[in-house]
């Protein structure tokens, strides 16, 4: 089968403007052939810390999740989101598949990364459903790269399907955040697809977003987070081979590659630690803090009830 992955150019919050970006990019992905289509993590509105993002949050039944059984149904294939959905009384990050029968299945987000944490809380779904195709299991970002994520999905799936909003170090610079180190982080983005494919034993499409940013730095007012995605739009086989391949410099569009779904025996362990890659200590005590001072916001400002 011929599957899509989106590489978007997002405006960060702007989600009249993103979603009719994301329409016009499906709608190109399945005239190319495209039987499944998968759009980036957050493709409404992107990721950052801003007052952008304060109001980025659509019920869950709302504009982005219509939108994607909108397209399904137009295009008669498979079409699958994240975005930032309010649900009772908490929003979360959640992942829709939409069929062109009108139905749907969905995962949130296991847990929100830095100051993602200011805007939704985790979900505890397996991530597994069926699918005209087979089992299907949904990994966003940083579940790409958490061990744990792998446990879940191996030996369990034929085919993986989810993206990133992975950005990179703000360009002001900050002691000890060098170039090295988001260089480094960029390896460990280009290589995650791959490495999940080996750990989990099925084929991984994963969507991204590229281009640039600004925003703030959690608890530095003042600091300006000027920065961009780190895209890395792929779409890797069983054995961890990439068939598709669309870099952030080359901006926002799509890949197309031909995808046997199907499960076969995992190629590499799954580490018997937190974290598939060796994250940089800098990033895990960013991580640290941004989390703490994340879930503080997201109480005060952004929790719906």
């Amino acid at each position: 089968m011929k599957i899509a992955a989106i590489q978007m150019e997002t405006a960060l919050g702007d989600v009249d403007a993103n979603l009719e970006s994301a329409r016009r990019l499906v709608k190109a992905a399945f005239e190319a052939g495209a039987e499944w289509v998968i759009l980036p993590e957050f493709f409404p509105t992107a990721m950052g810390f801003s007052p952008k993002m304060d109001q980025a949050a659509r019920p869950v039944d709302g504009e982005p999740a219509r939108l994607l059984l909108d397209l399904a149904r137009i295009h008669g294939g498979v079409v699958g989101g994240s975005f930032i959905a309010r649900l009772g009384a908490d929003c979360v990050n959640r992942f829709i598949l939409a069929l062109p029968d009108g139905t749907s299945r969905f995962h949130d987000k296991d847990q929100p990364t830095m100051w993602e944490n200011a805007y939704y809380v985790g979900g505890s779904d397996d991530g597994l459903f069926d699918t005209p195709v087979g089992a299907a299991g949904v990994a966003m970002c940083w579940e790409m790269v958490r061990s744990r994520t792998a446990r879940r999905l191996c030996g369990r799936v034929d085919l993986v399907v989810g993206g990133s909003c992975w950005w990179s170090l703000p360009e002001k610079r900050l002691p000890g955040f060098s170039p090295a180190l988001a260089a480094r982080m960029e390896r460990i983005m280009e290589a995650t697809p791959a490495a999940l494919a080996r750990m989990v034993g099925a084929p991984v499409i994963h969507a991204a977003h590229a281009g640039r940013f600004s925003g703030r730095l959690p608890l530095v007012p003042g600091f300006p987070y000027d920065s961009h995605f780190l895209g890395e739009t792929q779409i890797v086989d069983a054995h961890g081979r990439v068939l598709a391949r669309r870099t952030r410099q080359e901006g926002e569009g799509f890949i197309l590659a031909e995808v046997t779904p199907g499960r076969i025996e995992p190629r590499s362990p799954v580490p018997d630690r937190f974290w598939i890659p060796r994250i940089p200590w800098l990033i895990r005590l960013a991580w640290a803090y941004q989390n703490a001072h994340g879930r503080r916001y997201y109480r005060r400002k952004n929790r719906p009830a």
